[in-house]
């Protein structure tokens, strides 16, 4: 068995438009997409439970007579946790344990100062509310997911989290459903696709609206966020899982196939990009492609995403290739050079960065500590992994002195009626008026 790999080389005078058109990702723009989507976020929001009922077992080929038979009971949670392996149990504790640690650092507390007028100013930092996660639940079980969505908003002092948790014929994985009990979920529905971003976004009788979605999805799920957008928070717009490995030549081509082969796996629309100026590496990575990949499970998976969307780029040496990686702003980068620090420096778009050769992109997916929920489809230009930051509202606290308010009234003032708002600068004027 021999699979093709599209080959680039980054000095030819056409690379840019050909690599733009290899990155091209635009499924949820399709209108057939965005017509199911509206259709069904319309009879959500106008049905309710009714609806929710209906598309599920429409999508997920349910029998579901009730929202009754769509709720998972937390006994049944705590079951699957007590009844999963031993060592399944402590990898997932573990993990979480890892993951909370990494995200206390990233928790923002509320601050202020005052003035030497003695005006104080500051930030008040609030938790949300509610908030709602998507478990994909399509061609592979994320129970990591779950850690990776639920333990940074525990972090943040989330009060709720509500999941919605597909089952497709009524198959309940174990170890999913002992990580939300390990992590508290507070309600679980076996509702997915896009019925279960509405629910979340405009609440039902009996599921409650959120104030803000999180978690990955297939492009209805993606297409549907974007939809409610405004309406409800969301986390991002997520699009097909993605890796870009930058090279010198000098790692084992196995250990390179197999983190290609790590992110291939997802689904096939997933992304692996090889990045590398040693030509020879690059055909000794095709070799060990070649030969590993008929002994993946999910080979045919595999075989259909490198061939349609895998990318080999030649570069002229490693700073090339960092020029590379920035414009294609990849989810996952992997440094598997001799002095990976040496080039992080250059790296400006990345959703996570893995240095040495050592830091497989999986463990980042597991157990390393940051989320793995990451912007796709070049987003990592303006976004960025999953945090305790998603899950807090910043609120502006300022509290004028007597003296201050006097003092600013006049810049606001002029200010105020420079834009035509002479109610603004009364506001302010009259305060400052014997």
């Amino acid at each position: 068995m021999s699979i093709t790999i599209k080959r680039l080389d980054a000095a030819a005078a056409d690379f840019r438009r050909k690599l733009d058109e290899a990155l091209a990702w635009d499924a949820i723009a399709n209108t057939s997409v965005q017509d199911t989507v509206a259709a069904i976020l319309a009879d959500v929001k106008s049905r309710g439970d009714a609806a929710l009922v209906a598309w599920t077992n429409k999508l997920d080929r349910l029998d579901a007579t009730s929202m009754t038979d769509l709720e998972i009971g937390r006994d049944e949670l705590q079951q699957s946790l007590a009844q999963i392996p031993a060592d399944q149990v402590a990898a997932l504790e573990k993990a979480a344990d890892r993951i909370r640690t990494y995200h206390e650092k990233q928790k923002q507390d509320s601050w202020q100062y005052t003035d030497a007028d003695g005006s104080m100013y500051g930030q008040k930092v609030t938790p949300l509310d509610r908030v709602g996660m998507y478990v994909p639940g399509g061609k592979a079980v994320y129970p990591s997911t779950v850690l990776m969505d639920a333990v940074p908003a525990r972090v943040a002092g989330v009060g709720e989290i509500i999941a919605m948790l597909p089952t497709p014929d009524g198959t309940r994985n174990p170890i999913v459903l002992a990580a939300l009990a390990l992590v508290g979920v507070d309600r679980v529905f076996t509702i997915g696709g896009a019925q279960a971003v509405a629910a979340l976004a405009y609440g039902t009788d009996s599921v409650p609206r959120v104030d803000k979605i999180v978690g990955p999805g297939n492009i209805y799920v993606a297409a549907a966020k974007k939809a409610v957008f405004g309406q409800v928070g969301i986390d991002m717009v997520a699009g097909p899982s993605e890796i870009l490995v930058i090279c010198d030549g000098k790692s084992d081509p196995d250990w390179v196939a197999m983190d290609l082969f790590s992110q291939a796996e997802h689904d096939e629309n997933a992304q692996s990009i090889l990045v590398c100026p040693d030509a020879s590496y690059i055909d000794a990575v095709m070799e060990s492609i070649n030969r590993l990949l008929p002994e993946m499970p999910r080979r045919d998976i595999i075989t259909a995403s490198l061939e349609s969307r895998g990318l080999l780029i030649d570069v002229a040496d490693l700073k090339a290739a960092t020029e590379v990686c920035n414009l294609v702003a990849p989810e996952h980068v992997e440094l598997s050079v001799e002095d990976p620090n040496a080039l992080l420096a250059e790296i400006r778009h990345a959703g996570a960065i893995f240095l040495g050769r050592y830091t497989s992109e999986s463990l980042g997916d597991y157990c390393a500590g940051p989320s793995h929920v990451l912007p796709t489809s070049g987003t990592a230009r303006f976004s960025s992994a999953l945090g305790v930051y998603d899950f807090q509202k910043r609120s502006s606290i300022i509290g004028c002195s007597e003296t201050a308010a006097r003092e600013l009234a006049a810049t606001a003032s002029v200010l105020a009626r420079a834009e035509g708002l002479i109610a603004h600068a009364r506001a302010a004027e009259i305060r400052d008026e014997d």
